[in-house]
């Protein structure tokens, strides 16, 4: 009952007022029909709370997302499913899912009344025009008596997270070289080049496929061999994106630097469906990027990216310069000086290629100025090192200024073989 009390709703309270103020009306004036209304109208809301706060619905509620991961300005579905798992129908029911401000306003629902053993879904539609990860849930549900009396509030614990990830656009195909390097398990001997007799074999594990028994080693050692695996070789690239926030201007969506994340994240998936193993790199260093596949990883990752108060590439440059390995580097830059320039010309030696997207910040401030002479400066001193230098302005997208990264290739970049 204290519970219910405490419940109250305004009007609740007003009746509890209005029916004290009839009863010392009747009590000081003697007017018997007054006395009668005034305990009518104050055991309304005292009837309310006593039945409301003893009713013991039992509900259970799911969440689902579809799709769970979208781009900036995309649309996601949300439904509820309540399940009443009791054998009483329940009342009015308000239902209240916790949405973040990016995400638009909270959802509300009324629902009149729930049969036993009753089941009700729900939909709605979120949309975010910001990068992030956003958690939905816990959804709120309101019991009230016919009369608005009286409100109680329960809560699920059950919430659900959307990755809104950045915009990406497809490139067109380039010619870009890159380092070969092998994740198998020895490196790679053809047996049609090599001949039968120059196969490695090693000895029988369990569960390896009998096919890939080396009879001439077996009968040759006394025991069970097989074949090594032959090794996969593929691409390696490394992508460095500069999230220093002195190096951008603007803000919102068409920021400088939310459309470097989102030429990185274009640039990533593009060279990662070419075959590319491909590492992220920021001005902190390294990135570790989650066990989800290198496309869905790199978006998550991207997706959470902020901007940091770095004034320099240092760390990034020590952490492209200790990967080592990389064929391939591609740095998607903010504003950059010439010494800064100097840093990254000296990561490119031998047959390595370096692709510089430079996005020209003079222009997100003035556009009407064109390139900054600190642009152009970083420009000259990354093409003299025998960087492809592509310049991307604020009114250019990645699309169309990409094949401008191919000046200089020869060769196709391609994953698999062996």
């Amino acid at each position: 009952m204290t519970s219910g009390l405490r419940a109250l709703t305004a009007r609740g309270w007003s009746f509890l007022a209005s029916g004290a103020a009839a009863l010392l009306c009747a009590f000081f004036l003697g007017e018997h029909d007054l006395l009668r209304i005034g305990v009518l109208i104050i055991s309304l809301p005292l009837l309310a709370a006593m039945v409301v706060s003893r009713t013991r619905y039992r509900l259970s509620c799911a969440r689902r997302l579809d799709p769970p991961r979208v781009p900036v300005g995309g649309e996601t579905t949300v439904t509820l499913r309540l399940e009443n798992v009791t054998r009483l129908p329940t009342g009015l029911l308000m239902i209240e899912d916790t949405v973040p401000y990016a995400l638009g306003a909270r959802p509300r629902f009324v629902l009149d009344r729930v049969e036993a053993l009753g089941i009700r879904e729900i939909d709605y539609r979120v949309r975010s025009d910001l990068r992030g990860r956003f958690g939905i849930g816990p959804l709120t549900v309101r019991i009230t008596d016919p009369f608005g009396l009286v409100e109680l509030t329960r809560s699920f614990t059950i919430s659900d997270t959307l990755v809104v990830t950045p915009q990406v656009v497809p490139l067109p195909r380039v010619r870009l070289s890159g380092e070969l390097a092998g994740g198998g398990e020895s490196r790679t001997r053809s047996v049609a080049a090599a001949g039968d007799d120059d196969v490695a074999p090693r000895e029988y594990r369990q569960g390896d496929d009998l096919r890939r028994v080396h009879w001439r080693s077996t009968a040759r050692y006394g025991e069970l061999m097989v074949r090594r695996e032959e090794q996969q070789w593929q691409s390696r690239g490394a992508l460095l994106l500069d999230t220093r926030r002195y190096a951008h201007r603007g803000e919102g969506p068409r920021s400088s630097f939310e459309v470097a994340v989102s030429a990185a994240a274009s640039i990533g998936l593009h060279l990662a469906h070419e075959g590319l193993g491909l590492r992220l790199v920021t001005d902190q260093g390294a990135e570790r990027l989650p066990e989800t596949g290198l496309s869905w990883a790199l978006l998550d990752t991207l997706a959470e990216v902020r901007t940091s108060s770095a004034r320099s590439l240092e760390y990034g440059v020590a952490a492209l310069r200790q990967g080592g390995g990389e064929g391939l580097i591609i740095a998607v830059l903010g504003a950059v000086d010439a010494e800064q320039a100097r840093e990254l010309a000296r990561l490119r030696h031998g047959n390595m290629t370096g692709v510089a997207v430079l996005l020209d910040i003079a222009g997100w401030e003035r556009p009407e100025l064109g390139e900054g002479e600190g642009h152009q400066a970083a420009q000259a001193v990354l093409a003299g090192a025998g960087w492809r230098v592509v310049p991307l302005s604020s009114g250019a997208t990645i699309a169309n200024v990409w094949p401008k990264a191919a000046q200089g290739g020869r060769f196709v970049l391609s994953g698999g073989g062996s």
